[in-house]
């Protein structure tokens, strides 16, 4: 007789699996956090391990030096035998033996330093093979638990959609899961070193006020300073990337003035120039927000992949509509290869279709890209 199963309803059983799946990415970042600190506290004794192997270097230096000046005081003393005293001779043989010993042990010490470091930079790496696997894993997680839950959640209507429909979602999903590592990286690389190195630093002016006085102390309070007003900074120019807030409050026109202006300042060599041309308006928000994403984009892969050394970006304001020019110097590429290919390229063309714009590319290897964008408004704005 066949056993009776307890039933369960679909919700419940994909609830179950939603919560295996997160609980296996909780713990696969528990694992990547682990790794991370581990890596971090090893970096630093591969820095100590590097310093010493440097200083037993340059005192094996000295002593080899010593060492061969001993051994031509020995030869001298060889030669000469006679016309030295019993005790000068045995002063000599001596230091010449002790000299000899220490540069032995020097280079015995070097070794294992140098063993220490390779053993050090092995492990590192395994180290480092271990977050990006457990990055990559939550990152797959991440991306399997929204597809299904947006499979599940829409299940009759993607039905109907076609293979490529399916590959578009699940590529939005994984870009989503890419920024956001992103993100995290520049927050621990940036912000969070930055307060750590803070956190440091206190310690060191405590330190320095017990035992060198108020003043040395100051100086020290003077570049925590410093290094509190490069974290905001930091701070700040993540948020601009996430949100400009300057959009809201001051407009497409200014905003976009201040990040090319900060694109200028990010990154030495590439020059930025801007041009507004006719009479400026305020758009509503999707608008500014879908015109200053498509020039951010385009910059980007300009930067990024172009290897562009100046950007021209130009707006041209009609009576209803504005047109957006973005050109690049940059090593461009071939339309027929990458139109298809690019992610970026169609997450453009997703913003445009959303303002119900137009959007044209004209570039080819060797010879830049430039990206136009129509962007129509109504009338009376």
């Amino acid at each position: 007789m066949a056993k009776k199963i307890g039933a369960k309803t679909p919700d419940s059983i994909f609830n179950e699996m939603l919560a295996g799946i997160e609980q296996a990415k909780q713990d696969i970042f528990v694992i990547s956090e682990e790794s991370r600190q581990s890596y971090e506290k090893m970096k630093d004794e591969l820095e100590d391990v590097r310093i010493n192997i440097a200083r037993v270097i340059e005192d094996g230096d000295v002593l080899e030096e010593k060492t061969r000046a001993a051994r031509r005081r020995l030869a001298e003393v060889s030669q000469f035998f006679n016309s030295f005293t019993e005790s000068q001779v045995r002063q000599v043989y001596e230091q010449a033996n002790n000299l000899q010993v220490q540069l032995s042990l020097n280079r015995n010490e070097e070794k294992k330093y140098r063993q220490k470091r390779d053993k050090l930079q092995r492990r590192l790496q395994v180290l480092l093979q271990t977050i990006e696997r457990a990055e990559s894993l939550v990152n797959q997680i991440n991306v399997a638990g929204s597809y299904l839950t947006s499979d599940f959640e829409n299940a009759d209507e993607a039905v109907g959609k076609n293979k490529s429909s399916q590959d578009y979602s699940l590529r939005i999903i994984e870009a989503q899961e890419e920024e956001r590592k992103r993100l995290s990286r520049e927050i621990h690389d940036g912000p969070a070193q930055m307060m750590a190195n803070v956190l440091l630093r206190s310690d060191l002016i405590e330190k320095t006020y017990r035992e060198k006085g108020p003043e040395p102390a100051f100086q020290e309070i003077t570049s925590l300073k410093d290094m509190v007003r490069q974290a905001l900074t930091e701070v700040r120019r993540i948020i601009y990337d996430l949100r400009p807030m300057a959009l809201d409050d001051l407009g497409l026109v200014p905003t976009l003035k201040k990040y090319l202006d900060t694109i200028e300042e990010y990154n030495k060599g590439i020059r930025m120039d801007f041009q507004s041309i006719g009479k400026e308006v305020r758009l509503p928000n999707k608008y500014e927000t879908a015109i200053f994403r498509l020039v951010q984009e385009g910059i980007s892969n300009a930067i990024r992949h172009g290897k562009s050394s100046e950007i021209t970006v130009e707006m041209d304001w009609l009576k209803d509509q504005v047109k957006i020019t973005v050109t690049d110097n940059g090593t461009g590429f071939d339309q027929g290869i990458v139109k298809h290919q690019s992610f970026g390229l169609a997450g453009m063309r997703e913003r445009i279709e959303l303002v119900e714009g137009e959007f044209f590319i004209n570039s080819s290897p060797g010879n830049g890209t430039v990206l136009m964008f129509h962007i129509p408004f109504e009338k009376g704005i």
